[in-house]
């Protein structure tokens, strides 16, 4: 639940629409709700319905190791509370059974993410954004209509977690451009496109391998470098650990250095570091 959700509802107290004993129904499980399999289980999962309030984007589901029965649950609540949903780390199989609960579900394939965004208000707003490459409707877009993030890739393998990156992005409803298979072996593919670049207001950088990516496109630019190290690479790469240690260690001033393969984190932070702008 977020604020514009319970600035509705009190509005239609104050009109008379809804009766007081439904709005506070409505309003009761604003802190957390627990969530049972059976009614005499323990609970499996707390779902914090006061993150949106507290933090302007509310819980996402991370969705590795969690069964069917789990989310399918966890998605009803959310839709009962009219929550944005986001679930991360899912497949296409988890997707086809929860899309029986809601068909206005969507896959994000490559970013392996389902999400719905509510509009802010269900009775006044358009509806929410389709696909990765969408047009963003314009109650959503940020108030300064030329930012943006733009994300960058050092190769086609770097593709999956860069797509978590931009869709998370994108779930905070601002603009994303994508710049893919760039990395240092071509710089001039990167040095080509460097009005992209400079267009930017936060870039993603995702690479593997060496991760030397980042740091050139930090001294390149005037604005905030979000780097993401992903585990592709050969032996010695050590599943992502070679690049994650090149861009805490960058000389490049500017970068800021999420965990190995969490593209999710960076396309958080961005969507942060974006609703500061005026």
């Amino acid at each position: 639940m977020n604020i514009e959700r319970i600035e509705h509802i009190l509005k239609k107290v104050k009109e008379g629409n809804i009766e007081i004993n439904t709005a506070l129904e409505q309003l009761k499980c604003l802190s957390y709700e627990e969530i049972k399999m059976n009614p005499t289980d323990a609970a499996f999962a707390c779902i914090d319905h006061h993150r949106g309030l507290r933090c302007g984007f509310p819980e996402v589901i991370f969705g590795a190791g969690k069964s069917i029965e789990e989310l399918t649950k966890i998605v009803r609540l959310l839709l009962d509370k009219e929550s944005d949903i986001m679930i991360t780390r899912t497949t296409r199989d988890v997707y086809q059974t929860l899309l029986e609960i809601d068909s206005r579900l969507i896959y994000y394939e490559q970013a392996r993410i389902i999400a719905l965004k509510h509009p802010q208000m269900p009775e006044e707003l358009p509806l929410p954004i389709r696909n990765s490459q969408f047009a963003i409707p314009d109650s959503l877009k940020h108030p300064c209509p030329e930012a943006r993030v733009l994300v960058v890739s050092g190769g086609t393998t770097d593709i999956p977690v860069a797509e978590e990156a931009a869709v998370t992005t994108e779930m905070f409803g601002i603009g994303v451009e994508r710049l893919y298979d760039v990395g240092v072996a071509g710089i001039h593919r990167l040095l080509n496109r460097s009005d992209k670049l400079r267009a930017a207001s936060v870039i993603i950088v995702v690479a593997g391998m060496e991760g030397a990516l980042a740091s050139v496109v930090s001294g390149l630019v005037a604005v905030p470098v979000i780097a993401v190290p992903t585990s592709i690479g050969y032996g010695a790469s050590f599943h992502g650990l070679a690049a994650l240690l090149a861009m805490l260690n960058s000389c490049a001033p500017g970068i800021t250095v999420v965990n190995i393969d969490n593209g999710f984190g960076a396309g958080y932070s961005a969507g942060m570091i974006m609703r500061l702008l005026p």
